[in-house]
């Protein structure tokens, strides 16, 4: 079998190379990072639990006790379906070796996180991309493409909600329908819900697909929703425990388990997640407020639309080339824009990101800069 090759990880390396030397962040993907003291005293918890515990070896599916805590958000999965990793990048790349052999269809909703698509490449698997449509009035999902792009042979399907970069969230309606397309054939679904929580509204949040479908697998962790990428802690939950342990055998190749300090942080927060969440969306509440108003106040040069969910959206520039906005926006104003290229996506759109409490202050050198 030939070697795998997967293409450069643009957006990463863009970040590698940009994201610790320029001042200002006007395109993160994560909400306000907290410290160890915030997700301590957030969840009532002493310094001595962490300094009391050993650095040794992990359970290869993550600590009981997190795994019990992460199953309680979701309905009639215990902690037998969850699957514990060193962040959700190696949650997505270890699930597509489990799931996919070469030639096989995956169907994956476009503009996208590259590695939802671009492991499943690597290993020869035929990507076929279900764009969503940009209209007057924001992006929407083309249900009526899917279930034509939906051929009997696919293989899997793969779907991000609340999205990134659009900002776009499902509504009860379609994602009902989006589970219909699939019970209706002889698939798995992947589901991408690293911004779970993010909802302006409790009564939006959509169900995990693993609690929707026996053959569907859910993404999330610490680092999107909670604020918390220094954690490097995800997980999987499906109900099907042989895939798990499918996946939990090819960890054994990668990490083997996860940081014990991360574990138990990650335990704690989740113990405090209504607390945390509630921060989070009334930070990217106020910022979406703010990119209003500039939005307005710069309507001849850019358009947007306000985020369904979650901390991105995208910007289109009407008249300039994104690459080139974002760097002069980089260079002369010190803060740093994804152009949405970084995403197969045009030269014209550029993500935001909502989710930091200097928003205000990168928006002022997006200014100085001239959008």
């Amino acid at each position: 079998m030939p070697a795998m090759k997967i293409r450069e990880f643009q957006l990463e390396r863009y970040y590698a190379q940009h994201e610790f030397t320029t001042p200002l962040q006007l395109s993160a993907s994560d909400c306000q990072s907290l410290t160890i003291g915030e997700v301590l005293r957030a969840g009532g918890v002493e310094p001595a639990e962490l300094l009391d515990l050993a650095l040794g070896y992990t359970e290869t599916k993550g600590a009981p006790a997190l795994r019990e805590a992460i199953a309680g958000f979701y309905p009639d999965r215990g902690p037998e379906h969850v699957l514990v990793f060193n962040a959700p990048q190696e949650a997505i790349f270890l699930a597509m070796h489990a799931l996919l052999e070469p030639g096989d269809r995956v169907v994956v909703m476009t503009p996208c996180y590259p590695s939802l698509k671009e492991v499943a490449r690597s290993l020869g698997a035929e990507v076929v991309e279900w764009p969503l449509v940009e209209t007057a009035i924001g992006w929407s999902l083309d249900l009526d493409g899917l279930e034509a792009l939906l051929a009997e042979d696919t293989r899997l399907l793969v779907t991000n909600a609340p999205h990134n970069p659009t900002g776009l969230l499902p509504t009860a309606a379609e994602w009902q329908r989006l589970q219909d397309l699939v019970a209706g054939r002889d698939m798995r679904w992947f589901s991408d819900e690293m911004y779970r929580g993010l909802e302006p509204s409790t009564a939006l949040a959509l169900p995990p697909a693993a609690c929707c479908l026996p053959g569907a697998v859910s993404l999330w962790g610490m680092s999107k929703s909670f604020g918390l990428p220094g954690l490097r802690i995800g997980w999987l939950v499906a109900q099907d425990t042989e895939l798990l342990a499918r996946i939990e055998a090819l960890k054994d190749y990668t990490t083997i388990c996860s940081s014990a300090p991360g574990e138990v942080l990650a335990r704690i927060a989740l113990g405090a997640a209504d607390t945390i969440l509630a921060r989070n969306r009334d930070t990217i509440r106020a910022n979406t407020d703010l990119m209003e108003v500039f939005s307005h106040r710069y309507g001849e040069r850019l358009a947007w639309h306000r985020p369904q969910a979650g901390p991105v959206a995208l910007v289109r520039l009407r008249s300039e080339s994104a690459v080139a906005h974002a760097e002069r926006v980089r260079v002369t104003g010190g803060a740093l824009l994804v152009p949405a290229t970084m995403f197969d996506l045009d030269d014209e759109h550029l993500r935001v990101g909502l989710g930091r409490t200097d928003f205000a202050a990168a928006l002022e050198a997006w200014e100085a800069a001239r959008p």
